[in-house]
């Protein structure tokens, strides 16, 4: 998720797309009896993994943040189109030999690991540029066997990918070929929300997921920048009840295997609408995701876990009064 400024044109956006009458959004899918998995996901697999980004925000030395506060998975932004079907970060820097291979390396030379997060809401993503779920499937498996990962997220923003029912459909035939050629990897799914949970068209990517047999571990929702209002706490549990309930749905799932396939992804401190999650709100979220049994805790971003209070929504700290890395230590108690 290309959070931050470039989140405030998404979720505004999402926000205003949501007040048109008559929005285009794709059918959902049927109601058609399908296999579907009854089990818990993968756990334990970058459950809590704060995204960390190499290319904006001064990024933090990875060891530091760990030895403070005891992350041990961290999330890595993002993963583009370095043209067409191919992967790099940022589609900019290479996929290896550049600033984000050194960092996976320090993070893993101190007992960590890390999934990368592939999309986001801007820039050239690869859902739109690979023309076939074998394609774009060949373009995540680069990303895996270039670094030999247990878990990859797929950020699922904007127009091209998440309001396009195309290439919605493109990225869950992609994770069904992944899952298959790949025993044991962890697929998530990150995508917008509303205070009330998924919105029609995040409702069409879990019954699509259902009625293709994508087999998603993990469907992630970004509970800020949805003009929460004040209680960040009240609204992102009201939110997550949304999702989960949005699975219910789609798979016939009971509560407790819904909660086995959800996760949390906020953004510490103040949210480009202004939304204030501070770090006794993130612990409250927090201990709520532990006792319902989510499987996913992370949030927008270590670069950001610094203290500025009264700084607002900035690249290199919170806007609040915190400790350094607070958001990250309260993350890895999850």
């Amino acid at each position: 998720m290309r959070r931050f400024l470039p989140a405030l044109a998404a979720l505004c956006a999402l926000d205003l797309a949501l007040m048109v009458p008559g929005q285009a959004h794709a059918t959902p899918a049927s109601t058609t009896s399908v296999t579907k998995p009854s089990g818990p996901s993968t756990s334990a697999v970058g459950a809590a993994a704060p995204y960390l980004y190499m290319g904006w925000g001064s990024p933090p030395n990875p060891t530091t943040v760990m030895s403070a506060s005891g992350v041990k998975w961290f999330t890595m932004a993002f993963i583009l189109s370095s043209g067409g079907c191919n992967p790099g970060w940022d589609g900019q820097r290479p996929l290896t030999g550049g600033i984000d291979e050194k960092t996976i390396s320090q993070i893993r030379a101190a007992g960590g690991d890390v999934l990368p997060s592939i999309g986001g809401w801007s820039g050239n993503k690869l859902g739109p540029n690979c023309t076939s779920p074998e394609a774009l499937a060949g373009a995540y498996q680069k990303v895996i066997d270039a670094f030999k990962l247990k878990a990859i997220d797929i950020d699922i923003e904007n127009t091209d990918e998440f309001e396009n029912a195309t290439v919605q459909d493109r990225i869950l035939g992609a994770l069904k070929i992944v899952k298959q050629k790949n025993p044991g990897i962890q697929t998530i799914l990150t995508f917008p929300t509303l205070t009330s949970g998924p919105n029609a068209t995040g409702k069409r990517l879990i019954d699509q997921s259902a009625k293709l047999q994508a087999d998603v571990d993990v469907f992630t929702i970004m509970p800020f920048d949805f003009n929460g209002g004040a209680d960040m706490y009240a609204n992102t549990i009201k939110s997550s009840e949304g999702l989960r309930d949005a699975l219910k749905s789609a798979f016939k799932w009971t509560d407790e295997v819904a909660y086995k396939h959800m996760g949390i992804s906020g953004m510490n401190g103040m949210s480009d609408q202004n939304e204030l999650t501070s770090t006794a709100t993130w612990t409250k979220i927090r201990d709520w995701a532990k006792s319902k049994g989510l499987v996913r805790f992370t949030f927008w971003s270590v670069n950001r876990d610094r203290p500025c209070p009264g700084g607002g929504t900035t690249e290199t700290c919170s806007g609040t009064d915190q400790q350094p890395w607070e958001f990250s230590k309260i993350t890895a108690g999850f």
